[in-house]
C-alpha cells in the first residue's frame, strides 16, 4: 500500500517556493519602477533600460522577468483573465447566466474601489499607447477561451469552448466591461467602475436572460 504524503510535503506541493516568491516579489518591484517613470514621461519615452537601471536590473535580467515592455503593463490583464474565470465557475448553479457573468468581473472592480489611482494610472496608459491597446485587445481574447468552456458548461452543454450561444454572451459581457473602463477612465476614477459595469450590463440584461 503506498505511503501517504506527509503533511510537509503536500504544503510544499502546494505552496509557492521561495524562488517563485522572490520572483513574484521582483516583478512587483520592477512594476512599480515602471509606472512611476510611465507617470513622469509617458510611455512611449520611457525605455527598457531606464526601467531596468531605476529597479538596478541589467536588461538581460529585466527579460527575465518580462517578454516586453508592453508586458509589463498588461501582465495583470491576462492574470485577471484566469481569476474571472474562477470566480464565474464558483457562481451558484442555479444563477441566470447574465448575471454570473456580471458578478465575475467582482474580482476587477472590487480591488480598483480601493485602489482607484494606481488602476486608473494603469487603464490611461492602455488609452495612450497604440501598441498596448493591441496587446489588451489580445489578451482579453483570451479570456474569452477561458470563460466559454465556463460558461457552456452552465448552459447545460459539454463545455466546449465553441458553444456559439457561451462564446457569443462572453464577449458581449467583455465588451460591456470595456466599455464600463472606457467610462470610468473617462471620468478619472470619480464614479466606481461597478457602476459603470452595472450600466453597461443592465443595457443588455433583459435581451439575455
Amino acid at each position: 500500500m503506498p505511503e501517504a504524503p506527509s503533511p510537509s510535503s503536500t504544503r510544499a506541493a502546494v505552496s509557492p517556493s521561495l524562488r517563485e516568491r522572490t520572483r513574484a516579489a521582483m516583478r512587483e518591484e520592477v512594476s512599480e519602477v515602471a509606472f512611476r517613470l510611465f507617470a513622469e514621461q509617458g510611455f512611449d519615452k520611457t525605455t527598457v533600460e531606464q526601467i531596468a537601471a531605476e529597479a538596478g536590473l541589467g536588461r538581460t535580467t529585466f527579460f527575465r522577468y518580462f517578454g516586453t515592455k508592453e508586458d509589463l503593463v498588461l501582465r495583470k490583464v491576462g492574470e485577471f483573465g484566469h481569476e474571472v474565470a474562477a470566480a464565474l465557475a464558483a457562481r451558484p448553479a442555479d444563477e441566470r447566466p447574465w448575471e454570473a457573468l456580471r458578478r465575475s468581473f467582482d474580482v476587477i472592480t472590487d480591488p480598483q474601489a480601493d485602489e482607484v489611482q494606481p488602476s486608473l494610472s494603469r487603464m490611461q496608459l492602455l488609452s495612450d499607447a497604440c501598441s498596448l491597446m493591441t496587446r489588451k485587445w489580445e489578451k482579453t481574447q483570451g479570456w474569452q477561451s477561458m470563460m466559454a468552456p465556463v460558461l457552456a458548461r452552465r448552459l447545460g452543454g459539454s463545455g466546449s469552448a465553441d458553444d456559439i450561444r457561451a462564446q457569443a454572451l462572453v464577449a458581449s459581457a467583455i465588451s460591456c466591461l470595456d466599455a464600463a473602463t472606457d467610462a470610468w477612465t473617462a471620468a478619472d476614477g470619480t464614479t466606481p467602475l461597478a457602476v459603470f459595469v452595472d450600466q453597461a450590463m443592465s443595457a443588455l440584461s433583459e435581451l439575455v436572460d
